[in-house]
């Protein structure tokens, strides 16, 4: 058994049996997950489910022998996608794909000792990261439940072969849905969710998820869309009902807004740190698993090494012992170094390779590791197992930011999640106290969904026409039925698509060439060559980093990515640190920063733009 419904299981079930388009707010941990995955997996099983399916038994025969009673033929599903699942982080995807195996496999088990057979379900995951292999595997045989992001998902319906799969295609699941409403990915998500309905065979139900967000009305006109009707001969928009389960009931939260000096404008060393490392190093001894947040990748580097540091100097016995009179004592992490350091507490962002960030999680989440130090990266919903403390350096940017990073603490349903939140100077001294305020109040900032965003709507519409020939009426429908661009005029519509056709041709701007052909006599829309794979490689929102990719000086084992500028100014023999190890570079090639460990040489700090 698994225990009685939590409030989002109780209160979003019905909604989600009776077919509503469903947006459910619950806390971290709640088990909102589950509550939109239940009912379509219940229905995927249903709708094969065979009663007289028994498992085999041994029956003894006139020799004493035991023959084997062949078994009924075992159920199967149809080879159909009929789930989808939607989350803006590669790596929810892949913790999704392995924490649904193990119920979907108990379901069977019980079912077999209960004397029925269940078919067994199958689950994928399609990402930038998926190998080809895979990809042309889905394409040949469906998985019944698709584990996706925004931009794979956009893809693989601007793919001829790919885009069959939706056709089948019940039920959506968008999660962590309040880091995608309020921006152009999620404008452009908006638009993709439209084009699946469109090639659906059915009604396609539209489940959205998240533990921070306001304002629900907004967001589930966002998440549900709209249809045309004619009333009195008159057609307009009407918005789809979408069912808003507010659970999102308070967690107890033990937060706290700890200033390491008592002075901002007279630091011991003109300097933070050596006031703050030990502290947070003596949070890290008082706790099984704490879990550091920085607003930065260059941050987490930083905050990681000198922690290590602080372990360091302390087997020296030269650590910093508990600051006196606010003031650090002792040479602490700023010491010499001798040799090379151990490196327990680790860094985890973004640019570090997919399979060192897994990991890192799975380590933290057996036990190995006292401290992760991690950006937005693990801000979501990864399960990385039970921890006890959050520490968050600097004031978080927004309370729901706050309260998402917090709420990593005491997970689980009923615990009390644990914070600790460390200003570094005045100005941030006074955003904590505001941000912690507005935690304590659930006080969540309003989203605002973008309108009309023509970029997107320009990339989208090369997209549909790619793959499909569209009446200019017919497309300007479609897109208006989008939340974002409800109030889409025809002239501006029409003038995004005269420039899609090269109405406006320029030397200057190439750009500006033509990307479709727009037949104004029969009101048509048709690609030209070379289209579709623009859609395909230009795609999304997300900008381009112009990273150079780090290996292992055997070319083979990825470690993460560096910024461009950063590697401009590198040269082979330099270190730096990634992943909180040190690297010597051996090798620099156009798109390659070949690396070999240097453990115990003073590194160089890489930095990465926009953060």
């Amino acid at each position: 058994t698994l225990g009685a419904p939590t409030p989002p299981q109780a209160q979003g079930w019905p909604a989600i049996q009776r077919g509503d388009h469903t947006l459910i707010l619950a806390p971290t941990g709640s088990g909102k997950t589950l509550t939109a995955f239940l009912w379509a997996i219940d229905r995927l099983f249903h709708t094969v489910r065979a009663p007289d399916a028994v498992p085999p038994v041994e029956e003894p025969t006139d020799g004493g022998q035991k023959k084997r009673k062949p078994r009924k033929k075992q159920p199967t599903v149809q080879a159909e996608t009929q789930l989808l699942y939607i989350s803006p982080l590669k790596a929810l995807n892949n913790d999704i794909e392995r924490n649904l195996r193990t119920p979907l496999a108990g379901i069977r088990k019980v079912a077999r000792e209960r004397g029925e057979e269940l078919p067994e379900i199958s689950v994928a995951v399609r990402s930038g990261d998926t190998p080809s292999r895979e990809r042309q595997a889905m394409v040949r045989k469906p998985p019944h439940i698709l584990i996706t992001t925004p931009e794979s998902l956009y893809i693989m319906l601007t793919s001829p072969k790919a885009r069959d799969l939706f056709r089948t295609v019940q039920t959506v699941i968008v999660d962590e849905i309040h880091t995608l409403a309020g921006s152009k990915r999620g404008v452009h998500l908006a638009l993709t969710l439209e084009r699946l309905q469109k090639l659906a065979d059915q009604p396609v139900q539209r489940i959205g998820l998240s533990a921070t967000i306001q304002p629900l009305a907004e967001v589930a006109r966002y998440l549900g869309g709209a249809d045309w009707q004619e009333t009195d001969g008159e057609r307009q928009l009407v918005p789809r009902p979408v069912t808003i389960v507010d659970a999102g009931y308070r967690k107890q939260l033990d937060l706290r807004v700890e200033t390491v000096v008592a002075d901002f404008r007279n630091l011991p060393g003109d300097s933070i740190w050596p006031s703050l490392i030990p502290r947070v190093a003596q949070l890290i001894e008082e706790h099984k698993t704490t879990l550091i947040f920085t607003n930065n990748r260059r941050q987490a580097e930083r905050t990681a090494d000198r922690l290590n540091e602080q372990r360091a100097a302390a087997s020296r016995g030269e650590a910093v012992g508990l600051l006196v009179d606010n003031t650090a004592k002792g040479t602490g992490m700023f010491g010499a170094t001798t040799g090379p350091v151990d490196n327990p507490i680790r860094a985890h962002h973004g640019s570090m390779s997919k399979e060192t960030r897994l990991a890192l999680e799975t380590d933290l989440k057996a036990g190995k590791l006292p401290a992760l130090v991690g950006t937005s990266s693990l801000e979501l919903g990864i399960d990385i197992g039970a921890v006890d403390l959050v520490v968050q350096i600097e004031a978080p940017k927004a309370v729901a930011q706050g309260l998402q990073r917090v709420g990593r603490a005491g997970h689980l349903v009923g615990q009390t999640s644990k914070g600790r939140i460390f200003p570094t100077h005045r100005e941030n001294l006074m955003e904590a106290a505001a941000v912690v305020g507005g935690m304590l109040r659930g006080e969540v900032e309003p989203i605002h969904t973008p309108r009309n965003a023509l970029d997107v709507l320009a990339q989208q519409i090369v997209a549909m026409v790619a793959v499909d020939e569209w009446s200019v009426d017919a497309l300007y429908d479609l897109i208006c039925q989008a939340y974002p661009y409800r109030e889409l005029t025809q002239r501006v519509f029409r003038a995004t698509l005269a420039m899609l056709a090269g109405h406006y041709p320029s030397v200057s701007h190439r750009q500006l060439r033509a990307r479709l052909v727009w037949d104004q006599v029969n009101h048509q829309l048709a690609a030209l060559p070379g289209s579709r794979l623009l859609a395909l490689t230009s795609g999304g929102t997300i900008t381009d980093r112009g990273a150079f990719s780090a290996y292992l000086s055997d070319g083979k084992t990825k470690l993460g990515e560096l910024d461009e500028e950063f590697v401009y100014e590198t040269r082979v023999g330099d270190t730096l640190i990634l992943g909180s190890q040190v690297w010597r570079v051996t090798d620099l090639t156009d798109d390659k920063v070949l690396v070999a460990p240097a453990p115990g040489a003073t590194p160089r700090m890489p930095f990465w733009r926009g953060d």
